[in-house]
Formats: structure tokens, C-alpha cells, sequence
């Protein structure tokens, strides 16, 4: 294929290298194989950090987020932190951040209050947010909008909820990123969903090595796969693929100006 795929979420510091040599080398080059020519690396924790940033240093056409993952209990950075921390040249956004209430339990103000961190300090850096949002769906909305984070806007990441939910994010100046859910029998709903977004808000993501598309379901997933995910949305909006790849990459440059 001509044009090219990007992989707008994927964890390459925490993938099983050995089936490629124990060698990242190895993973990008599959990668490659398949028409994957941008990634974006995100940071999960502080303690993450350091290893993403350097795979990005390492590979020009790898990105880096910075920011602590909602389910992450550790002290989170506060807005100065995570200032001086996006300052550095190889990240492109602030996150992954947001609220789960399906992992977490008890009062999850500290999350809500992290998330507001994170949105304020995404604001100061003028960085797009990857946001995370799994059964939260009224509060991540609700803080959204709150906070301003229209200012800067972003990525619904592994974007799992219905069209009104896709709607008002957008709304919001978000981008709707499907993962390898959207393959699964049982996501005939959200297939719904990622036809109706409009083609300058669509990203496509593995979220690697999490959520393997069919027909790699139930393996470790790697940013190969996202083609599957590519062929999947373009069949069901009617595009062929191409079309579809050069909607997601030109989205994902125009979010993120600076990234490979």
C-alpha cells in the first residue's frame, strides 16, 4: 500500500520482544512490513517513563506521551512537573489520563483531581491530552468541559462508548481512536459509532501490547496489527484502504505537528 498507517497509541516499553529477537528493531521493521510509518509511545507512570523516552530518542518515527495512567496509584506529578516534563522535544502530549471506575474502587476523588491536574498542565504546555475513560463516561465529559481541555484537545483513546458520547468529545476539539475492540463479534454497536465520525476526527491505535485484533485475538498485540484495525473501519465505512490510511495519518500529524 502507497499510503501510510500510524499507530496512535501503543506501550512499545512494555512489549515481549522475543518473538523478534529480543530486538525493537525488530518489532518497528514488522511494523514497517505493514505500513506502519508513525507511532506514538505513552507513558503509563513516572516509573515508565524514562524507558519510552528513550525508545522515542532512539527511533525518529516515535513519539512520546507523558503522564499517569487513572489506575496508577502512585503519587501523581503535579501541574509544574509535568510542565517541565512535556518540555522535552520527543513528547507530543500530555497522558494517558482520565478516569476508570471500572479498575478502581471506593472514592476516586484523587483520580478526578489528577485528571484536572493533567488537563491544566496540558493547557500550559499547549499539548493535546490522550485521554483514558472507561465507565466514567458523565464525569470525563463533565471535567472536560470544566477544565477547558477544548483548548487544547486531543485523543479519546481505545474509544469504546456510543455516537452521543463520540459526539459532544469531538465537540470538544477530541479525535475518536478505535483499537482492536473494533474487530470483535461483540462491538456490532461501536462499528456503528466509528461510522458516523467525521473523516478529520478518525485515529486508529493497537493500544500494544493490549487488546490484539482478530484474528490475532487472545495474542500479545504489536503495531503490525494495526492494520487489522485499519481494513475493519474501512470496510465499514465503505472506503478502501488507502483512503482510510491517509485519513488517520494526515489527522494524526495535524494533532501532533512535531511527531515522526
Amino acid at each position: 500500500m502507497q499510503a501510510k498507517l500510524v499507530d496512535s497509541h501503543c506501550h512499545l516499553d512494555r512489549l515481549d520482544l522475543e518473538p523478534f529477537g529480543g530486538s525493537m528493531d525488530g518489532v518497528l521493521e514488522a511494523a514497517a512490513e505493514n505500513g506502519v510509518a508513525s507511532l506514538l509511545c505513552v507513558a503509563i507512570n513516572r516509573e515508565s517513563l524514562p524507558d519510552v523516552l528513550e525508545i522515542a530518542r532512539r527511533y525518529s518515527n516515535v513519539s512520546a506521551s507523558v503522564g499517569v495512567h487513572p489506575n496508577e496509584e502512585e503519587d501523581a506529578p503535579d501541574e509544574d512537573e509535568l510542565l517541565r516534563l512535556s518540555d522535552d522535544p520527543e513528547v507530543v502530549a500530555i497522558g494517558e489520563t482520565g478516569l476508570d471506575y471500572f479498575r478502581s474502587e471506593g472514592d476516586l476523588e484523587w483520580q478526578r483531581n489528577r485528571f484536572r491536574t493533567h488537563i491544566r498542565a496540558a493547557r500550559r504546555a499547549g499539548k493535546p491530552l490522550i485521554i483514558h475513560s472507561r465507565e466514567a463516561r458523565e464525569d470525563t465529559l463533565r471535567i472536560m468541559e470544566e477544565e477547558k481541555a477544548d483548548e487544547v484537545g486531543g485523543i479519546m483513546h481505545c474509544f469504546v462508548e456510543d455516537w452521543e458520547t463520540a459526539r459532544r468529545a469531538i465537540e470538544l476539539g477530541f479525535h475518536i481512536s478505535f483499537s482492536g475492540i473494533i474487530t470483535f463479534n461483540s462491538a456490532r454497536e461501536l462499528r456503528e459509532v466509528a461510522k458516523q465520525v467525521p473523516d478529520n476526527r478518525l485515529l486508529i491505535e493497537t493500544d500494544s501490547p493490549y487488546l490484539a485484533p482478530v484474528p490475532k485475538r487472545g495474542k500479545p498485540n504489536y503495531p503490525a496489527y494495526v492494520l487489522h484495525v485499519a481494513e475493519r473501519i474501512a470496510q465499514e465505512r465503505g472506503v478502501d484502504l488507502e483512503t482510510l490510511a491517509r485519513q488517520t495519518t494526515e489527522n494524526y500529524h495535524r494533532l501532533f505537528p512535531s511527531a515522526g
